[in-house]
């Protein structure tokens, strides 16, 4: 798909995913920053296109997605099986310190929501102990519903709005993170909203990231699997394989 000023958009599944390198996604979320519009950035992996074959909702927060960063080996050898193929993996843990450096060089107003309780916090005093100019206007762990009501919204809201952050991370998971930063875009203004999943955990330090060779060998999953089985199981070795059908009909349409 050709976007006048814009990345190269191809389709996995249902979900779009940018053709971008690390260097130029950088480049786009700073973009978006000084448009003063706001925007949402996701990084889909395998799981977010299985749940959007399903999930209408997921499907309709990528509809509108400002930015759509491949997250995992996976989904490149997806997209050159598919012949659309993609410059390199963008992961939002391997995006989260090249970004927080260019936020602390620029002077961009940092917001961190979710991760584990705790997970915010930490993480805002282990970046600034290597970044001191980064400015992290707010941390917050709260719970977040996605179907809850406006009112059980509005807290985190107004603790969002009121610290006017240029870059919101919403750390919530998927498909939470990327539904809650559609369906309140409006009320988010401004800011840039990232789906980064854990990468809040790995920088606080409550979740290990995987080797980087399984990560390159497509295995990160094998080894979050077996850091947490009981929890992941289901998600991993039940609905992720999934994918190879799907990969398998889009090609068949092809």
């Amino acid at each position: 798909m050709t976007r006048v000023g814009l990345p190269a958009r191809i389709f996995i599944g249902s979900l779009p995913v940018d053709v971008i390198d690390m260097q130029a996604a950088l480049d786009r979320i700073d973009d978006l920053v000084v448009d003063k519009r706001g925007g949402r950035v996701f990084t889909p992996n395998v799981d977010h296109v299985v749940q959007g074959e399903h999930d209408a909702r997921l499907r309709a927060a990528y509809s509108d997605v400002s930015l759509s960063l491949a997250d995992g080996m996976p989904l490149l050898w997806a997209a050159r099986l598919l012949k659309t193929p993609l410059p390199e993996k963008v992961s939002g843990s391997d995006l989260i310190w090249p970004l927080m450096r260019l936020a602390a060089e620029r002077g961009r107003r940092v917001y961190f929501l979710g991760g584990a309780p705790g997970s915010a916090e930490l993480a805002r005093q282990k970046l600034q102990q290597q970044l001191p100019a980064l400015q992290v206007v707010g941390t917050d762990s709260s719970r977040v519903d996605m179907n809850g009501s406006a009112e059980i919204q509005r807290p985190i809201l107004e603790r969002i709005a009121a610290a006017r952050p240029d870059l919101l991370i919403v750390a919530l998971g998927a498909p939470k993170q990327e539904i809650w930063s559609s369906e309140h875009r409006e009320q988010l203004g401004t800011a840039v909203a990232l789906g980064l999943g854990a990468s809040l955990d790995f920088i606080a330090g409550s979740l290990r990231r995987a080797p980087r060779w399984m990560s390159n060998a497509g295995l990160e999953w094998a080894y979050r699997l077996a850091q947490d089985p009981r929890r992941l199981a289901r998600r991993y070795l039940l609905r992720d394989p999934q994918f190879l059908r799907i990969i398998a009909g889009q090609l068949l349409k092809k």
